[in-house]
């Protein structure tokens, strides 16, 4: 299961739902910080702003990416995403199954492919 978000607090919402409805310890987690060419400066800072939001030790950090500007974007993106985004996976069947059949019973529709 994926989240990715530029949001803090729905980042964090994510991760303290799966820590606390399926019991998942920090290791469970893998985080990857989205950066754009003119955050390469502070990658590091953003990095631990991410991991310190997530409460999530360095151990669950995989690399970064790093978006370059095309040559025809102007580099009109500054400042809009001051953090990038952060992407969050756990890679667990069941949770994942558990979570997708709960959206299902939510919203009121059937997707057997969800299930496996």
């Amino acid at each position: 299961m994926i989240f990715t978000n530029s949001d803090p607090q729905m980042v964090r919402f994510f991760v303290r739902f799966l820590r606390r409805c399926y019991r998942l310890p920090d290791h469970r987690f893998a985080v990857t910080c989205n950066l754009f060419a003119d955050h390469l400066h502070c990658q590091q800072e953003i990095e631990n702003f991410w991991l310190h939001v997530l409460e999530l030790p360095r151990s669950c950090l995989r690399k970064s990416i790093v978006n370059v500007y095309s040559k025809y974007s102007q580099k009109k993106r500054r400042n809009k995403l001051p953090y990038g985004t952060c992407r969050v996976a756990v890679h667990d069947t069941a949770v994942v199954q558990s979570v997708y059949g709960a959206i299902q019973e939510y919203a009121g529709f059937e997707r057997p492919e969800w299930l496996g």
